[in-house]
């Protein structure tokens, strides 16, 4: 059996599902990709039983046929091959794959597709429709905040939480919490919330198109599927209950601090070089129009402080971050100017971009941390 595509056709469709792959799978076939063909229509299956991604292009076939062919081996050999039509001769007795290319003849030893994990057959309860763009902004808001702990599972993921008001996404791993806040997506009816996890939201990120696509999202209570263009990814959901997100956000934040965004993580920057290693604590010391940003580490007699001009109102105020997680903050906003929400020293901040449209409101909240004495 033979089928011919160009190698930038199937190059661009395996290394989109490339990161999916596992290191050490739990089945040996795992480290392989489905091809299936159907048709003329080939489709490309990676998995690692928890997400899977399937994308579809057309080639030219003699007949249908299935084969699990080794994943790393074949994208090396694609992607140093110059453009031009490759041939896949498939052995069904050994299943051997040989790739015939103007360059030369390849063959590597594949694998019996019915070993291959099959897809769940999947009762979807509910569905919806999004852009691509707001996915991706959705994703990039909030994936940086999950938590990386195991022993809180249910803060390893995103929580997707749909009504006819609006749309949440949400995120935090106990030091930080970000809320993505729609209004423009089509919501009928009571949906439950889920929790998607880390992994298969960073594949999702990487293959989705910078474009107003539709993007279908159907799930049920233990799969997710996310369907676009010629791609489909299925994912595993996170079975656990998600924190009381409301309850943690501050209503009465009326201590402003606005000012450039660039300005203060630069700033951030720099003076973490002198915090402590172990808290990256850094002291906020608001007066009048300035914010005086300063850190110490008293082992090492190391000391930095800054001036910042910014527009304040409300009462003079010192209160302690953790360096590290502003910085990340404030890598993950796209805002020139950010406004911070503050009220008392022991009490979450706010941190909140300034020039959100109207269909959306981001909320990024950030545990203070106590203040060491320490002089100016």
């Amino acid at each position: 059996m033979k089928f011919t595509a160009s190698t930038s056709t199937i190059l661009k469709q395996i290394q989109m599902l490339n990161g999916v792959i596992p290191n050490n799978p739990s089945m040996p076939i795992l480290e392989n990709f489905l091809f299936e063909i159907q048709g003329g229509l080939l489709k490309i299956t990676a998995s690692d039983m928890h997400t899977t991604i399937i994308s579809e292009i057309n080639v030219e076939a003699d007949a249908d046929a299935n084969v699990a062919i080794p994943a790393r081996m074949l994208t090396d050999t694609l992607k140093n091959l110059p453009e031009q039509p490759v041939t896949f001769s498939i052995d069904f007795d050994t299943y051997t794959i040989e790739i015939a290319s103007d360059n030369g003849r390849y063959k590597l030893a594949g694998e019996n597709a019915e070993d291959y994990p099959s897809n769940p057959d999947i009762a979807m309860s509910s569905s919806l429709a999004m852009s691509a763009i707001t996915l991706q902004d959705a994703i990039g808001y909030t994936l940086f905040a999950t938590s990386n702990d195991d022993m809180k599972p249910n803060m390893n993921g995103v929580f997707f939480n749909f009504t006819e008001d609006h749309s949440d996404f949400v995120a935090t791993d106990s030091h930080r919490l970000v809320r993505y806040r729609r209004n423009d997506i089509e919501v009928s009816g009571m949906m439950e919330p889920i929790i998607l996890g880390k992994k298969a939201l960073t594949q999702l990120k990487n293959i989705l198109p910078a474009d107003e696509i539709n993007v279908s999202l159907e799930f049920n209570d233990q799969y997710a599927v996310f369907t676009f263009g010629t791609m489909r990814l299925i994912s595993r959901l996170i079975d656990e209950r998600f924190p009381d997100y409301e309850n943690v956000i501050p209503l009465n934040n009326n201590n402003l601090v606005t000012l450039d965004r660039q300005a203060l993580l630069g700033c951030l920057k720099r003076i973490v070089i002198y915090a402590n290693k172990t808290t990256n604590q850094v002291r906020f010391k608001i007066q009048d129009n300035e914010l005086f940003v300063s850190a110490e580490d008293l082992d090492f007699s190391n000391e930095a402080k800054e001036r910042l001009f910014c527009e304040h109102d409300g009462e003079d105020l010192e209160i302690g971050f953790n360096a590290k997680f502003l910085i990340e903050i404030l890598n993950n906003i796209s805002s020139d100017r950010v406004t911070l929400r503050l009220s008392e020293p022991g009490m979450a901040g706010l941190l909140v971009p300034q020039d959100q449209p109207d269909t959306e409101d981001v909320l990024m909240l950030v545990m203070p941390i106590m203040l060491h004495n320490f002089s100016y």
